[in-house]
């Protein structure tokens, strides 16, 4: 691994959960020495991407990832425009709504509207989600290029639960229902208890580039329950995707 990758994966290691860490767990966790960690913290600390708390001495994500952030958002404004769908249907649904983006070989969270239940399935802004054992990674796929495709099922396929698709053949079946159905359909895949339907957004060359999905505990959730949050996740995608493509009939033939 190169020194960019080496600084990149240190970034991934901050989560909502664990938004400051000190250099002995960023080295532990990353498998570098602390001599290397330090070194990478330090340049990436002088490029604003990381910052260092002078009490603590912990390391936190710095404003210059956020000044990345919000000069993409502005050429590309997918959270501005797909947060207020994702709002609606969750106002709709009762369930936990989450928008996400694709990244190398998984999607990444990149908003998370929750309900007011106590029993409810939460997920994390920044969480990063398996392709083949999720509703937005099925979702994805089915609109993904050729090579995406060809990658995940590749390998390696890792079982998360006793329900996980880890056949090449069962994913690519659940891939054609999802394209065929015009949303997909994920049973306890990724965690126990959880089923969850998703659509793909599309981009302006009718691909996929980030999908809307529902969450919801499995105990609570009725067949008709799927087949409503199923539609209603593919209007809102539908939406989304006219809305950032200025209404593309490309983009809308593919999920026709």
């Amino acid at each position: 691994m190169g020194t960019v990758g080496k600084a990149i994966s240190l970034l991934e290691l901050f989560t909502v959960a664990e938004p400051e860490l000190g250099l002995t767990d960023l080295a532990r966790r990353s498998g570098f020495d602390k001599a290397t960690t330090r070194r990478l913290l330090v340049a990436l600390t002088g490029h604003g991407f990381v910052e260092q708390d002078a009490a603590t001495r912990r390391y936190r994500l710095g404003a210059g990832l956020s000044r990345l952030a919000r000069i993409r958002e502005a050429r590309f404004p997918f959270l501005r425009t797909a947060v207020p769908l994702a709002r609606d249907l969750a106002s709709a649904t009762a369930e936990t709504v989450h928008l996400s983006e694709f990244g190398i070989d998984r999607l990444v969270t990149v908003h998370v509207e929750h309900p007011a239940w106590a029993n409810r399935v939460n997920i994390d802004i920044g969480q990063l989600l398996p392709l083949h054992s999720t509703a937005s990674g099925i979702a994805y796929l089915a609109f993904a290029r050729a090579e995406v495709v060809k990658a995940c099922l590749a390998g390696p396929i890792e079982a998360f639960t006793a329900h996980t698709l880890i056949e090449p053949v069962a994913i690519s079946r659940s891939m054609a229902e999802a394209r065929e159905r015009g949303y997909s359909i994920c049973d306890q895949g990724l965690e126990e208890g959880v089923i969850s339907v998703a659509a793909a957004i599309l981009a302006a060359d009718g691909f996929a580039l980030g999908t809307i999905a529902v969450a919801a505990p499995k105990a609570r959730t009725t067949t008709a329950d799927i087949t409503q949050r199923g539609l209603a996740v593919m209007a809102a995608a539908r939406e989304i995707s006219m809305r950032l493509n200025g209404d593309n009939l490309q983009s809308l033939r593919r999920q026709a």
